[in-house]
């Protein structure tokens, strides 16, 4: 609600929440039009969520927010921007990553580019960044596997418009609790190797041989440069 462009719809998909955050969103969508809530009636996960969401929505650009994460008020008018100097279909951006006090811990700085083969053999694209048009892309929805989903629908949009753009800024906060599944990346694996089942279409084999010899290299590797970046925004931030 604290964009600097204000011409956004909000569709929200609870997804059975067991807290107040139903009511404190119809409190707002009585105020606001462009405010919708959708609650399900059974946990779908994810995937499930957010294609009701996409299923829903009503405008040309689709971009996500989780509950927990944070944008930048100048989020979609820079990526909007960045758009249409490009032309592109999709684009992304840099992000913190901040604790459950709010507290920065760290930076992601996306690639200027990233080509279609680039996503294949990882996710780099930070999915509360992601924004995709839905003129240029088609109206993609993601492969509902409880795990890893995000990345199945950046690689579907990538298929389409082969390319993406990132706005170096950081334009988001992305929210790392203790004991979320962003710290332990062990039960992601089966996930992983799925998407390049179901959403490239490998066998099961090459699947797992594309992840232990494609995906993992690229994965530590990016890792490892993130570790040595955020030691550097450490030091340089006190």
């Amino acid at each position: 609600m604290s964009q600097t462009y204000t011409n956004w719809e909000m569709v929200i998909t609870d997804d059975c929440s067991d807290d107040d955050g139903p009511a404190i969103v119809e409190s707002y969508a009585a105020r606001d039009s462009r405010i919708r809530l959708i609650r399900l009636k059974e946990n779908g996960g994810p995937g499930v969520s957010r294609n009701i969401s996409i299923r829903n929505a009503q405008g040309q650009y689709i971009a996500f927010l989780d509950s927990d994460d944070m944008w930048m008020p100048d989020k979609l008018e820079k990526q909007l921007a960045l758009m249409k100097k490009t032309g592109c279909g999709m684009v992304y951006s840099s992000y913190y990553t901040c604790d459950e006090n709010d507290s920065v811990t760290g930076l992601v700085k996306c690639r200027h580019r990233i080509p279609y083969w680039r996503i294949v053999c990882d996710n780099a694209v930070g999915f509360l960044t992601m924004m995709y048009d839905v003129k240029i892309t088609g109206l993609e929805f993601l492969p509902e596997i409880r795990k890893r989903q995000d990345w199945g629908l950046n690689i579907k949009l990538l298929k389409q418009c082969r390319i993406a753009y990132g706005v170096k800024e950081p334009l988001a906060y992305y929210r790392i609790r203790k004991g979320s599944v962003s710290r332990s990346k062990i039960p992601l694996i089966k996930f992983n190797i799925e998407i390049y089942h179901q959403v490239l279409g490998f066998s099961k084999i090459a699947s797992i041989a594309i992840f232990l010899f494609v995906f993992l290299p690229f994965y530590f590797g990016k890792k490892l440069l993130n570790f040595f970046e955020t030691l550097f925004f450490s030091n340089t931030s006190h």
